[in-house]
């Protein structure tokens, strides 16, 4: 996939970082990764049947789609060169639903310039991130989706689409998608823990009377111990808190394998990372939730968006 290798991007969001002390609220735009891998998933996302990207054929006439949305005016919206590389962006009605597009020749965009790759993904994001704000509802399309046809042509793709997409897009309205990372200090938990097991107390207080060879594998064994003990919790404390979290969450994916974690969290360990799907009016209430996790002595919560819920739309058999 062309640009996948970059892994930084300039874009605007509201993020909330909590400390034990502190609640960072951030909307500037700054040089730092789209969390929870909301950046790749402008990757990850591209319907093969839909996306004919290199072309063979004579025609030149081509559509960059940025993202479907609910248009309920019906009718063609200009909204301005706000586009990749300054490209001129607009709507393709059908009824009450709309493909965000500019013109475009019917090739990739790639790049050998890292810095050029980045600027085109900034740019898709962007208007990505000006859809939100315009729309109630967004199905957005990853980098580099493009169609090798004209605007009837696109039109009549959206009626063979219509009921599908226009379901999503009700699914979706007034609701956008929220990134939870729940961090954990080893060294407080591990304490925790021994403190609790009269046992491993007892074995740690013997690795320091023990000769050196038999120190060695009294340590060894507890560190097992240890280390068994506070998966075992942490799982306990992370289903804890996914239930709580669900509770003002239409939806929930687990994001197992995180592609990034601030630097400033490396110092933790990572418990659990989600992406939720969230009404507008709950967002606040979650915060609360997330807050009270926060507040916890040994936890770190990230609560990042709102994003394009690029986790809950589904382009897949699309005729």
């Amino acid at each position: 996939m062309p640009c996948s290798r970059f892994a930084m991007a300039l874009t605007r969001w509201r993020t909330i970082c909590w400390t034990n002390s502190l609640i960072l609220r951030d909307g500037q735009r700054r040089l730092e990764m789209m969390p929870n891998e909301a950046f790749d998933k402008l990757f990850d996302k591209v319907p093969n049947d839909v996306s004919d990207k290199a072309s063979d054929k004579a025609s030149d006439e081509a559509r960059y789609l940025y993202c479907i949305v609910n248009s309920p005016s019906c009718g063609q919206e200009h909204l301005g060169n706000i586009g990749i590389e300054r490209q001129a962006v607009y709507t393709i009605p059908y009824k009450d639903i709309a493909a965000i597009v500019h013109t475009c020749q019917p090739v990739p965009y790639d790049s050998k310039d890292p810095r050029k790759a980045e600027g085109w993904v900034l740019e898709h994001s962007y208007v990505i991130d000006q859809a939100m704000k315009k729309y109630e509802s967004i199905l957005p399309f990853s980098f580099d989706v493009i169609l090798r046809e004209g605007d009837s042509q696109i039109e009549q793709w959206l009626g063979r689409n219509y009921d599908r997409l226009w379901k999503q897009l009700d699914a979706l309205l007034g609701k956008a998608e929220y990134t939870v990372q729940i961090f954990y200090d080893y060294e407080f938990l591990k304490a925790k823990i021994l403190m609790a097991n009269l046992d491993l107390n007892d074995m740690q207080n013997r690795i320091e009377n023990e000769s050196k060879g038999k120190a060695y594998l009294l340590s060894k064994k507890l560190n097992q111990i240890i280390k068994r003990d506070l998966e075992a919790e942490s799982r306990l404390l992370a289903e804890e808190f996914l239930l709580q979290i669900k509770e003002h969450a239409d939806k929930l994916v687990v994001n197992d394998r995180p592609s990034w974690i601030p630097e400033n969290f490396r110092d933790m360990k990572l418990m659990a990372s989600y992406s939720c799907l969230v009404r507008k009016d709950n967002v606040d209430r979650l915060g609360e939730v997330l807050e009270g996790i926060n507040s916890l002595q040994g936890f770190r919560v990230r609560f990042t968006g709102p994003w394009a819920p690029f986790s809950f739309v589904d382009f897949q058999g699309l005729a």
